[in-house]
């Protein structure tokens, strides 16, 4: 961390100053410039002093994109700010993020820019926080304007929250987008147009899940109904990887201020479940800089291992997750269940590609959430894709992410029907030791499929549905997967 010198604002500039402005107006602006070299800290903080009489506080800020070499990454400087509570990591004084999606902001008690908090502007030491994402060999030079705008303060309107049900079906299976962005962060859709696009998708419940920040908790007044539930969450983004506080407490914000290598995650994952959330590690194998998960998989309670439109990041989530299953076969402990996330952020990338549909008692917020930590459900790439997979034997039946109990040799029959994909699909079943079915899907895009096996010679066995290789034999894209059903030798 690194804390430049103060900006202040002189007597001269008090209310009433300002030439042509009544008494108890007006406005004062400093402009601060600088250096970041190659290796600065992630986070500096730019301490403003507001003195009483405030009504807004405005930020803008640039920073220069010199030229660099092939291969080497430029500059990138997020921003964001604290109030006059203060810096302290999890502490009460975020007052909003919106990293590098915008160049200015403002803040009073009647509102503030999406990816901010409303709230009086008291007086106090505030500080606004550059984060240098990336620097390049140059360094960085930046600029920040900071405007305080004099006069009587508003009223701040009370959130109005998503409510925690829906109408629903009771114990049914409900399809949700647990993974999506708004013009609160990075996203270029309103939560208005997200709304719809949900309900374009056939989901029953969406996530809004914005970068650091729990702004759009309050955004969606009005867009809920009987048919759709909306959960408040946060896409906690670190320099080590992103996770998803999903269905947190509304109005929760979790920290995002450390690496892996402070020791600072177990604790915020802990707050992410006080606040009734469940964490989820996004798009773990992703490739973009700081977006591969290095915090381990101990705290996690699931893990996203398809992220938009399937691409080998996801192969690569898919198949680290299916180790660990060999993994808690083995040891007979926990286990992480797979959920699928649109992660869209505007047009054309589509919400509810791909959606995770979870068995639930009802359509609460507490009831998704719980099946969802089960790994009561399966990923499709749409609302078209329908399927049943189940695993019987000796009088017993298990579904996805349930538990049958057998003889070591009993033979059990695995199930699955499959309706709503293409006809270059294939169907597979995957167990600890790999695929040991494989069929192609009817022309038609519907089938039922079944295959015998034993406690013995599989641990647990999770369906596939794929479209068809590529011509070099890579695997193709899923069209729907499952989490597994586990077969324990009685």
């Amino acid at each position: 961390m690194l804390t430049l010198d103060p900006v202040t604002f002189a007597n001269a500039d008090a209310p009433g100053a300002v030439p042509g402005g009544a008494p108890g107006s007006g406005e004062a602006t400093r402009t601060v410039t600088g250096h970041l070299p190659t290796g600065a800290a992630d986070y500096v903080y730019l301490p403003v002093q507001v003195p009483r009489g405030v009504r807004e506080i405005a930020v803008s800020y640039s920073y220069d994109r010199p030229s660099v070499p092939s291969g080497t990454a430029g500059n990138a400087c997020d921003i964001g700010v604290f109030d006059e509570r203060g810096t302290e990591l999890g502490g009460s004084g975020f007052r909003g993020w919106s990293g590098g999606a915008r160049t200015e902001f403002a803040i009073s008690a009647e509102q503030a820019t999406p990816g901010y908090l409303a709230g009086p502007v008291n007086a106090g030491t505030w500080h606004v926080v550059l984060g240098p994402y990336t620097v390049a060999p140059q360094g960085v030079n930046y600029s920040v304007t900071v405007t305080l705008r004099y006069g009587t303060a508003g009223t701040t309107p009370r959130p109005v929250y998503p409510p925690a049900r829906a109408k629903g079906r009771g114990r049914a299976w409900y399809r949700g987008d647990c993974h999506l962005h708004t013009v609160h962060s990075d996203g270029k859709r309103t939560p208005a147009e997200v709304a719809a696009a949900a309900r374009a998708a056939g989901l029953d419940f969406i996530t809004t899940t914005e970068h650091n920040t729990s702004s759009a908790h309050g955004a969606f007044g009005g867009l809920w109904g009987d048919d759709l539930l909306i959960l408040p969450g946060e896409e906690v983004t670190t320099r080590n990887g992103h996770v998803l506080a999903i269905g947190v407490d509304p109005g929760t914000f979790i920290d995002w201020r450390y690496r892996a290598r402070d020791e600072e995650w177990e604790k915020y994952a802990r707050r992410i479940r006080r606040a009734g959330g469940i964490v989820v590690p996004a798009h773990p194998h992703g490739t973009s800089i700081a977006s591969f998960w290095k915090y381990g998989y101990d705290e996690a309670d699931a893990v996203e291992v398809w992220n938009s439109t399937y691409s080998p990041d996801d192969e690569m989530s898919i198949g680290d997750w299916d180790n660990r299953l060999g993994e808690a076969a083995r040891g007979g402990g926990e286990w992480l269940p797979a959920m699928g996330n649109s992660d869209a952020h505007r047009e054309p990338q589509v919400v509810g590609l791909p959606q995770t549909v979870v068995l639930a008692d009802d359509l609460t917020r507490p009831a998704i959430l719980a099946g969802l930590r089960a790994g009561r459900s399966w990923i499709a790439e749409s609302s078209h894709v329908e399927l049943d997979f189940t695993v019987s034997g000796g009088g017993r039946r298990a579904g996805i992410g349930e538990r049958l109990r057998a003889r070591a040799d009993a033979p059990v029959t695995v199930r699955l029907e499959v309706s709503g994909v293409g006809p270059d699909c294939t169907v597979r079943f995957v167990t600890d030791e790999g695929p040991l079915f494989s069929t192609a899907v009817p022309g038609s895009g519907t089938g039922t499929f079944e295959w015998r096996t034993t406690p013995s010679y599989a641990a647990y066995v999770r369906a596939e549905v794929r479209h068809a290789a590529a011509a070099d034999g890579t695997p193709g894209a899923m069209a729907a997967m499952t989490n597994p059903v586990w077969l324990d030798v009685r």
